[in-house]
């Protein structure tokens, strides 16, 4: 289970606008993670490549939001809200499986269609 703590210092590594250093430091180096019903990416190369390639299509970081987070035992449950670079928002939930202090895995489930 991960300590509070912890899942806070992600989640203001994430609203500091440091995507790609909250992979590095919070991800085993063989985590997944998908996108709703997408193809899984695995290890944290492939992480953080598919990051990096997200924020360069937004054409930079959004801004990002934890509006409420939950943990279950090793579950946790992020609702984060992003404001995409040209005005659009993306509500979404996270979904990851923690193994002591970093996410084994993680699945985002949004409907890309609200984004407004």
């Amino acid at each position: 289970m991960p300590a509070l703590d912890h899942v806070e210092a992600f989640i203001a590594r994430v609203e500091g606008l440091d995507h790609v250093g909250a992979i590095e430091d919070f991800y085993h180096t063989d985590a997944t993670m998908q996108e709703n019903m997408g193809a899984m990416r695995t290890g944290i190369d492939a992480l953080v490549a598919g990051e990096r390639a997200a924020l360069e299509r937004m054409g930079g970081p959004p801004k990002s939001t934890c509006t409420r987070f939950a943990i279950h035992g090793d579950t946790v449950f992020i609702n984060w809200t992003f404001e995409m670079p040209n005005g659009k928002v993306l509500d979404e939930i996270a979904v990851q499986t923690w193994r002591g202090d970093r996410i084994q895995t993680e699945r985002f489930y949004y409907d890309p269609g609200t984004m407004r």
